[in-house]
């Protein structure tokens, strides 16, 4: 394995290794991207207060994540196409969340199945649902994530409509790719990528193929989500969710104040401060720069999560005293991904904790759990 000590290590090797239409899917924004580069680069001025002579041994990381205890407060975000990043992604990169001991949470346009992630797994995940007007198809979902013994529905609501995205309509985004003369050329410079597809029968949406109504091929799938995503969504569709699901629930897509109070009102677990990775709404402003806003309006009344733009240890640590329970990390993990598979996540995870666990070390704490706004300097 090439020497890898950090993400962009990582990033590098995957865009190598992955087809270009599929790493530009997950390493892209909407429009300009300014939200999308935003979200990373407003971490930077955010500094640490660094103590000395205070005692470092005996660090944790441990903590809890909606009741759940995990090794750090880090999860793997729901990321759609992620079994085309590598072949049979969504087990690889579940296996590898389970070991280290964080949640893996799964996407609705995921290729492989809810029912696979359970097949490759010992031990509870969380699953993440859109609002879709197919109502019925959504009940069907729960109940085969009920079925699958997943522990959190992670309900995301920012996609109401879809945004544009440059790079996927100008590299004709499908899954499986379209046998098109760029896209063979493109992938003979993947040798790993393509033995891997060829040795897998995971090569569509496996949550939606066969399971919804109409969609029995890819064929079929284009025009079906085109028409699915629900643009009279509303709080009221949150609540009969809830009540359907009957589980904890996580909403995502939170970057307002007023939708924070929302989303404490609808009785769900926690919330996510997210802008989609800067993939919907060009022009938003980053979720770290909204963290702690949403944090003072609904103080300790509900869960607050972070996603979107981590790239490093010292990320996450900046969202936890930022007033975070947990953070998500979805292109980071992709990178590993990408990279070296399942190995890959795992190292990204190693790169995460260490750099985390190093950090708090510095600024003169042991326990994730004791980590506040003190650690920064205002």
């Amino acid at each position: 394995m090439p020497v890898i000590t950090n993400i962009e290590d990582l990033r590098v090797l995957a865009q190598k290794r992955v087809p270009r239409m599929f790493y530009d899917y997950a390493d892209s924004g909407s429009w300009t991207e300014s939200t999308y580069r935003a979200n990373s680069d407003d971490f930077a001025p955010i500094k640490f207060r660094q103590r000395v002579a205070v005692n470092m041994e005996n660090r944790t990381l441990q903590t809890t994540m909606v009741g759940e205890p995990v090794t750090m407060p880090v999860a793997l975000a729901p990321t759609g196409l992620t079994g085309m990043q590598h072949a049979d992604g969504e087990i690889l990169a579940a296996r590898a969340a389970e070991k280290f001991g964080v949640p893996f949470t799964l996407s609705t346009m995921s290729i492989c199945s809810i029912e696979d992630i359970a097949a490759h797994t010992t031990k509870p995940f969380w699953f993440q649902m859109y609002v879709l007007k197919d109502r019925n198809f959504i009940v069907r979902l729960i109940e085969r994530a009920k079925a699958a013994n997943c522990s959190a529905l992670v309900l995301t609501l920012d996609l109401q409509v879809l945004g544009q995205r440059h790079k996927d309509i100008k590299n004709g985004l499908s899954a499986p790719p379209r046998l098109t003369l760029p896209n063979i050329l493109n992938m003979m410079t993947k040798p790993r990528w393509c033995l891997g597809m060829l040795g897998t029968k995971r090569r569509h949406f496996g949550n939606i193929v066969g399971h919804a109504e109409s969609v029995t091929d890819m064929s079929s799938l284009s025009s079906w989500t085109a028409q699915q995503f629900d643009p009279a969504l509303s709080w009221n569709d949150v609540e009969w969710i809830k009540k359907l699901w009957g589980g904890k629930l996580i909403i995502k897509g939170i970057m307002d104040a007023e939708d924070a109070r929302l989303a404490v009102d609808s009785g769900a677990d926690a919330l996510i401060v997210s802008n989609h990775g800067g993939r919907q709404l060009d022009g938003a402003p980053s979720s770290i720069s909204m963290l702690p806003i949403i944090k003072d309006a609904v103080g300790d009344r509900i869960e607050i999560h972070m996603d979107s733009g981590i790239r490093s240890g010292q990320d996450a640590l900046k969202a936890i005293a930022l007033g975070a329970k947990g953070v998500y990390i979805g292109r980071a993990f992709l990178y590993g991904l990408g990279a070296l598979g399942e190995q890959g996540v795992t190292k990204c995870l190693e790169l995460i904790h260490r750099e985390m666990d190093i950090t708090m070390a510095f600024c003169g704490h042991t326990d994730i759990k004791n980590v506040d706004r003190n650690i920064l300097l205002s």
